[in-house]
């Protein structure tokens, strides 16, 4: 499985990154291209007794053209009696950051942030395709992104930067599912499946709503990188491609 969004072939940066090509796994079967890719993150944990559930909906969510799904897994049910494998500090940290932004009462999981926008319960899964479809319509005009041929580097356009400015992430991720068996605490003898885990994160850079190329991360056997235009200040994804 692998997840779905804008993947634009490259072509020449020049008189301000003059943008062509076509959507590829995102572009629908009637060969039209969806809108830019809407990107859903799951916040998840091993230990959680509901995050099972979730995990599937968005698996099944992940294999919808124009949307990029990531999985989050956080630590802080490690206490439970089960450490989670896949976890990192950091994840929790843009859970928290989220939190802040979208002035939430504390966090939780299973949660879902749509394009950093808004938070849906992820267990719903009629009601998540439905705020994935309104999320698609709220971009108008987002920076352009384009992948160069060697892989190495990524251009963002020219575009209105938010108050407060956005930054470019690249998100690590090893695409498709990954099924983890659980020993102890709330899940204890099931197996776990979850979907395009991330690894790592990585800021590349400051965006001013100029043209720019960012050095992307080296990846290892089998990663994918997302690449994300982020407001620093609301959190809002201005736009997001795959490679």
């Amino acid at each position: 499985m692998t997840p779905k969004g804008w993947i634009l072939p490259a072509a020449a940066l020049a008189a301000g990154l003059a943008w062509s090509g076509v959507a590829q796994p995102g572009a629908r079967a009637d060969g039209v291209a969806p809108a830019e890719p809407v990107v859903v993150e799951l916040f998840t944990a091993q230990g959680c007794a509901g995050c099972p559930e979730a995990n599937q909906v968005v698996e099944a969510l992940a294999d919808r053209p124009g949307v990029i799904a990531l999985t989050w897994p956080v630590d802080y049910w490690d206490y439970l009696g089960w450490r989670d494998t896949l976890a990192r500090p950091e994840f929790t940290q843009r859970q928290q950051a989220y939190r802040q932004a979208l002035r939430l009462r504390a966090v939780a999981t299973p949660q879902v942030i749509i394009d950093g926008r808004r938070s849906a319960l992820a267990t719903q899964a009629d009601a998540l395709r439905r705020a994935v479809d309104e999320e698609a319509e709220r971009r108008i005009f987002p920076p352009e992104l384009e992948f160069r041929t060697t892989g190495r580097q990524v251009g963002v356009g020219s575009g209105r930067a938010p108050s407060g400015g956005a930054d470019v992430l690249a998100v690590v991720f090893a695409p498709g599912t990954q099924v983890v068996r659980v020993q102890a605490g709330d899940n204890r003898g099931k197996s776990v499946r979850h979907v395009n885990v991330v690894k790592r994160i990585q800021r590349l850079g400051a965006w001013t709503g100029r043209p720019a190329l960012y050095a992307t991360p080296r990846l290892r056997g089998g990663e994918q990188v997302a690449v994300l235009v982020q407001s620093r200040a609301d959190r809002r994804i201005l736009n997001a491609a795959v490679r």
